[in-house]
């Protein structure tokens, strides 16, 4: 399981913001059973902590 976790924990910290809002964003949409893009609220993400 390490091994899968290396890439995150070895990321800058930027990065590693940005997969933990990535992350919460699918729960969320999981949790809703929302069919909708989540393509566009992955670039506002990445927008948002690259400022």
């Amino acid at each position: 399981m390490s091994d899968v976790q290396e890439p995150i924990v070895t990321a800058a910290p930027e990065i590693r913001q940005i997969i933990e809002r990535v992350c919460q964003l699918e729960k969320n949409r999981l949790d809703r059973k929302s069919q909708g893009h989540i393509n566009d609220d992955i670039v506002k993400i990445i927008k948002e902590e690259v400022q």
